[in-house]
């Protein structure tokens, strides 16, 4: 109850102080002010959600995992630095909090009020400096859990630093890490040309597109195409660039001339392959700071932008309506999965879209940048991330053990309930048991309305994960890891061990003979040497970071699971039905 209160006396000092710390963030970060204010209500936001959650959810069963090592990014330098540090103290763990070599300022500042508010020195201590720092808290031998946001470069090398260890308890050292996306926007010849404009210029040059959620690639119907562009070159022609302390600024310098000359690097090479290129001229004032001009750049294919480009550039490609379930799979086979937007007033194509595209967060007929916390939870899947998500309700469960229980669906995959019944007529009884025990425990199938402003509709949903590596070491475990995989909807492919013979049709169509994707997490039931085996294998691939869970007194159903928020601006399509009733 104490470290609560703590949390939200620092959030109540950080609103006091809030000239100060905007005053930073302009100045250190180069964001405008709407952007500065916008991050200290996030930074507030995030410490007063984690406080309720912790309040609510734990109890004498949860105890702290131990020191959390924090390494937050530069862009937005305030609200994910607090986030982080705020979730690990809120699950009783000492912190660590390495911020970006960029802006250790408004770091040195949120920490200061933390020690204020009650937080300890020993409990809180602040890590500044290059990514050697970073390096060396991870590999601390004390370390037991790493919350990383950043690129996927980075997550992937600190994964590998990791799998060689484990905890006190025998598990892998959990990472949580929220890395990039090559985030796309489907707009068809139904949606508002005005509403996407707009839309559109804020998800992709706000914050001078620095945004991890931000806009890169916009797939227009050729059938809109031409006016919905030439819509956007006026509305990016009225866009003002210039330094960030002018309130008549829209968007601000890039952080570093390195990242400068990578951006203009890329836009040059766009040009030399022939691909239009529409940019704003710089205004006089600006040759000597690290400013990058809106940019669009017109592209024949998803595959033309091989890498995220980190500024204000969005790539256009135009495509025909016959090929929108191509694009959606051309947009999933990136790998990439933080936002995806649509624009459209046809439900039938929110239906098929939504439900077809892979990403975290979805947002339909609005932007697709500042998630708020609690109303739609914040991380990406695959490349863009491990989850769970920022301001989502398993974040502190992730850095306690064990996690607490989430609500459960009233019903049991019939997969699974096929495989208890199997199971008992064979006379294996505590595997059977143990699969009803899985079922009741999953929160597969859980959709919650989140709260939010009038005219949204924003839902958080529990999906299966993918494909699961399962390696068990005896009969009985495989059966404990078979109904994991089949209690959370998934997929499982079985390495070392024979699937048990004369399986229902539809368990073993469950479970195929070899992998047809890439893994989105591992089970592994084994002594110590078997856990960290599997968790360097898995570390040293080039794909998505694979989560590897170790069986210990059972596994955590709640991590084969994949968070879904989706944004709806259910005012777009026709109008608030629930506001129309009114009176």
């Amino acid at each position: 109850a104490e470290r609560t209160a703590m949390l939200e006396r620092a959030a109540d000092a950080m609103q006091a102080e809030m000239p100060l710390l905007l005053g930073l963030i302009v100045r250190e970060a180069g964001k405008s002010l709407p952007n500065a204010i916008a991050e200290a209500r996030e930074a507030i936001d995030f410490l007063r959600y984690y406080a309720v959650q912790a309040r609510a959810s734990f109890g004498p069963a949860q105890t702290a995992l131990g020191p959390v090592t924090c390494i937050s990014p530069w862009n937005f330098p305030l609200a994910i630095f607090t986030g982080q540090v705020a979730a690990a103290l809120a699950a009783g763990n000492p912190v660590l909090a390495k911020p970006a070599e960029e802006t250790p300022l408004i770091a040195a500042q949120a920490v200061r009020l933390l020690h204020d508010a009650g937080v300890l020195g020993d409990a809180l201590q602040l890590v500044p400096g290059d990514g050697s720092i970073g390096a060396a808290l991870v590999d601390a031998p004390e370390t037991a859990a790493v919350i990383f946001t950043g690129s996927t470069e980075v997550a992937r090398l600190i994964q590998r630093q990791l799998a060689p260890r484990l905890s006190p308890s025998g598990a892998p050292i959990p990472l949580i890490a929220e890395t990039g996306g090559q985030n796309a926007m489907i707009v068809d010849s139904s949606a508002l040309a005005e509403q996407v404009v707009a839309d559109v210029v804020a998800s992709a040059f706000d914050s001078a597109g620095q945004r991890c959620s931000a806009l890169r690639i916009l797939c227009v119907q050729e059938e809109v195409a031409d006016r919905i562009l030439t819509m956007l070159k006026g509305a990016m022609a009225e866009l003002r660039i210039g330094r960030t302390d002018a309130l008549n600024i829209d968007i601000g310098p890039v952080i570093t001339a390195e990242a400068r000359d990578g951006i203009d690097r890329h836009i040059a090479a766009m040009r030399a392959l022939g691909r239009a290129v529409e940019q704003s001229p710089l205004p006089p004032g600006t040759a000597h700071g690290t400013f990058v001009p809106p940019t669009i750049i017109e592209i024949e294919s998803i595959a033309d932008v091989r890498r995220e480009v980190f500024g204000p550039v969005l790539h256009l490609l135009r495509f025909r309506r016959e090929g929108m379930d191509a694009l959606v799979d051309q947009i999933n086979a990136t790998g990439y999965g933080l936002t995806f937007g649509l624009h459209t007033r046809l439900d039938a194509t929110i239906a098929e879209v939504t439900g077809r595209v892979k990403a975290g967060n979805i947002y339909v007929n609005r932007n697709v940048i500042g998630a708020v916390v609690g109303v739609q939870p914040f991380g990406g899947r695959g490349l863009s991330g491990t989850g769970p998500k920022a301001g989502g309700p398993l974040y502190l469960g992730r850095l306690a053990m064990p996690a607490p229980a989430f609500p459960m669906r009233a019903s049991q995959p019939p997969p699974l309930q096929a495989f208890a019944q199997w199971l008992e007529e064979r006379g294996e009884g505590d595997a059977a048991a143990y699969a009803r025990r899985a079922g009741s425990a999953s929160a597969l199938g859980v959709e919650l309305t989140l709260p939010g402003p009038v005219g949204e509709r924003n839902l958080y949903a529990l999906h299966p994960r993918g494909l699961i590596l399962l390696r068990p070491s005896t009969g009985q475990g495989l059966l404990r890891q078979m109904a994991a995989v089949l209690a959370t909807g998934n997929r499982g492919v079985v390495e070392g061990m024979a699937l048990p013979s004369g399986l229902p049709a539809p368990v073993a169509a469950c479970f195929p003979s070899r992998p047809d994707g890439p893994y989105a997490a591992a089970l592994v039931e084994g002594d110590e040497d078997m856990i960290t085996a599997m968790a360097q294998e898995l570390a040293g691939g080039e794909g998505p970071i694979v989560p590897v869970h170790a069986e210990g007194e059972g596994y955590c159903l709640d991590r084969l699971l994949e968070e879904v928020s989706t944004s709806i601006n259910i005012a777009a399509a026709g109008g608030n039905a629930s506001l129309m009733m009114i009176g």
